[in-house]
């Protein structure tokens, strides 16, 4: 099957405002779970475009942790790279967002990186919400089927995402200040490496 290119100025035309758009629109927290699935779905798809576009998304955030995530901007442009080997005007925008300077320096959430093993759980209970503001949390390994619960301080369940995915976003607005305990599980077959991000 011959994949159909995008003519150089529509290409150039979608770069400039989707991309924008996207990383000035959700919370750092969506912008990562974004950028994540859509360079699932590129790399599914064999869309090289679909990865550039996850991985702007993915240098556009100032995280404020001193190792790099699961899934970098770099790694994902290099998968992009070797998929655009043909076409000039991708193999282009690639080596431009890779040379680009980000501009200022954004705010971002504090992360942890941590290891689980296969079938593994952790608890996490120093986690400190504010009430009547949303709350984020998110947790991403680069292959791995990871589960994540929340409950209150009474045991109650605040939210879940248990789809088989190596990824997994809660937001919530508690009701009051209060510690939240973080469940995650590793329902993959291996040990993985993971980063738990919130707000």
């Amino acid at each position: 099957m011959t994949r159909t290119k995008a003519p150089p100025l529509a290409l150039a035309a979608l770069l400039s405002l989707a991309l924008p758009a996207l990383a000035e629109g959700p919370a750092p927290l969506r912008q990562a779970q974004i950028s994540a699935e859509l360079y699932a779905r590129g790399l599914a798809t064999s869309d090289p475009l679909l990865i550039l576009t996850a991985a702007s998304l993915r240098k556009s955030l100032a995280l404020s942790g001193a190792t790099p995530l699961p899934l970098d901007w770099q790694a994902m442009l290099s998968a992009a790279e070797s998929l655009a080997a043909t076409d000039p005007i991708l193999l282009a925008a690639i080596a431009d967002l890779r040379a680009d300077t980000p501009k200022g320096v954004a705010s971002g959430p504090v992360y942890r990186l941590a290891a689980l093993g296969p079938g593994a759980e952790t608890e996490i209970t120093d986690l400190t919400f504010r009430g009547g503001t949303y709350a984020e949390v998110y947790i991403e390994a680069a292959t791995a089927n990871l589960d994540l619960t929340i409950r209150d301080a009474s045991g109650n369940l605040v939210c879940a995402d248990t789809d088989p995915s190596p990824i997994a976003y809660c937001g919530w607005t508690p009701a009051a200040d209060g510690v939240f305990l973080l469940t995650i599980m590793n329902r993959g077959p291996a040990e993985t490496d993971y980063a738990l991000m919130t707000n």
